[in-house]
């Protein structure tokens, strides 16, 4: 009998070794496949309006700011204090400028390679939760390959470094389940967070303790659990002390009340602030995943009880309640709610490796693949139409159509290598959109914004502040030409023209035309746009 215990011992000692040997090599993978993804191509475009120029402004003058200015406590905008979010992601972005210097590429690079260890880090959860290693493995591509993961996650916003420190808290308290010692790992996590988002991020520290209440209770009691988020919230909480400390009740009426809503009316951006409106994000942005959802949901109710549908449904449903009851509405707000939904999916799309082969499967996937398949493939015949043609955007239609024809096909076959070629044909499909121009494409909702900047740049540098006739603020113009770009309308225009004495203005050719200014000289001009000022009188 002890014989047996110790051969018995011996070989469970070496299946654990083997598991944890698959699961370095799947960890591995994921994390090259999401750094090539969130990497190849990344200083290729100019910084976005609104978040991207005003981050790269901020970390800008924190890096370039003088030794003993504070300025990294105390960061700034334009030389104004900026109270908009807590300096996390611009101390990042402010060292990568220190090492390598000053451009598109290195300001995209921390949140894209923190986007990036999100991947490995959400099959981890998956490990944690499923049974079967499926699960993990598809939850995991299934987040790599949506399309806003790997938007928002390339641009130089915080919501990808948010979700990561989110991932890792969330494992954390997973494992915190079995061994104390994590609960630190929990409050660190949450206090980079807070550090990141600001108290926003107590959404998402709400899902950790509802999860907890509802499937493990008892670590809710534990003095550990707190003591550790006491230790990890320290950082955020003198931050925001240091802040009312030094700008009084002017940081408290404009960081934590008006700025959000500033920044949604600067933003040029058409929101809904109806409830849905991020229901109609999701219909949007979330396919070929999105076909398995009634599925998924029916799913996860009959494993209500289970901890990982118990995950799932306080993930992506508390969060997707708690942003739509907010005002303030944009897009990537829901970014959070992406990595509970591949968990989700991937759960559902595992138990298709249990089924016989060629087991037939619902016809709801293989009408939406076909559908999917039809709409790439017009797509991708009619940009192949113009003149010229858009051989970028018709190849990655094409990529998109193939790999759905060929999935709907393997679908309606009932031959469960449909989901590996939906993953592969996703992938390249995404590897071609971010190796073109489109990645990002409300940089063309505007005029090109470097060859204005350069424009601008040329002028005095001791002039700091220029009007302009183009209706909403561009922060990546302010960051390009390293002035403040001030937007005015005809009358405030005719009005700074009048009272100051060397008024420098951007406009367009009618706003130049309306305006019709006295002794009016045109120092350059670029895009359409003439950069002027007022002739100098000789004496």
């Amino acid at each position: 009998m002890q014989q047996g215990s110790f051969i018995w011992g011996h070989r469970e000692k070496q299946h654990r070794a083997l598991d944890k040997w698959i699961d370095r090599v799947w960890i591995l993978v994921l994390l090259l496949a999401a750094v090539l993804l969130f990497s190849i191509n990344l200083g290729g475009l100019p910084l976005r309006d609104w978040d991207e120029g005003t981050i790269a402004q901020v970390s800008r003058e924190i890096w370039s700011a003088p030794a003993g200015s504070m300025r990294w406590l105390y960061p700034t905008l334009g030389g104004e204090p900026y109270y908009n979010k807590p300096p996390l992601t611009h101390w990042l972005i402010a060292g990568v400028y220190s090492v390598v210097g000053v451009n598109e590429w290195t300001t995209r690079l921390p949140g894209a390679i923190l986007t990036a260890l999100s991947v490995p880090l959400l099959y981890c959860i998956g490990r944690e939760i499923f049974r079967q290693r499926w699960a993990a493995i598809y939850s995991a591509l299934i987040y790599l390959t949506m399309l806003p993961v790997v938007r928002y996650g390339r641009l130089a916003m915080i919501d990808g470094v948010v979700v990561c420190f989110l991932l890792v808290m969330m494992l954390c308290v997973l494992r915190s389940r079995r061994d104390l010692r994590y609960c630190l790992g929990v409050g660190v996590s949450f206090g980079l967070i807070c550090l990141t988002q600001g108290f926003l991020g107590i959404i998402l520290g709400a899902i950790a303790i509802i999860f907890l209440f509802w499937d493990t209770p008892r670590l809710l009691t534990s003095y550990y659990f707190w003591t550790g988020i006491f230790i990890g919230i320290l950082p955020a909480v003198g931050w925001y002390v240091a802040q009312i400390w030094h700008y009084g009740y002017a940081f408290i009426e404009v960081g934590w009340q008006n700025q959000s809503r500033n920044q949604v009316e600067t933003f040029r951006i058409k929101t809904s602030q109806a409830p849905w409106y991020y229901m109609i994000e999701l219909l949007k942005w979330t396919w070929p995943w999105l076909l398995f959802l009634p599925q998924t949901v029916s799913y996860i109710w009959e494993n209500r009880n289970l901890s990982w549908a118990k995950l799932i449904q306080v993930w992506c449903g508390f969060y997707l309640l708690s942003i739509s009851l907010i005002d303030a509405k944009l897009p990537w707000y829901i970014f959070p709610i992406y990595p509970g939904l591949a968990l989700a999916f991937g759960a559902l799309l595992a138990e298709t490796e249990n089924l016989p082969l060629l087991s037939a499967y619902p016809r709801s996937w293989v009408a939406g693949l076909s559908v999917l398949a039809v709409i790439a493939s017009a797509s991708s015949m009619y940009f192949s139409w113009g003149i010229p043609p858009k051989t970028d955007l018709q190849l990655i239609f094409a990529a998109v159509g193939i790999t759905m024809i060929l999935a709907a096909i393997l679908a309606e076959r009932g031959d469960k290598q449909f989901l590996k070629i939906l993953f592969w044909g996703s992938y390249i499909s995404l590897f071609l959109l971010v190796k073109s121009n489109y990645w990002a494409w409300e940089l063309s909702e505007a005029y090109p914004v470097k060859p204005v900047a350069t424009m601008i740049s040329r002028v005095n540098p001791a002039v700091k502040k220029i009007y302009t006739s183009f209706p909403q603020h561009r922060s990546s113009l302010d960051f390009y030409s390293d002035r403040t770009i001030i937007p005015a309308t005809v009358g405030e225009l005719q009005y700074y023209w009048h009272y100051d004495s060397k008024p420098y203005f951007l406009l367009n050719a009618a706003a130049l035309h309306n305006l019709q200014l006295e002794s009016m000289k045109i120092i350059d001009q670029a895009e359409g746009w003439k950069l002027v000022t007022k002739e100098t009188p000789r004496l």
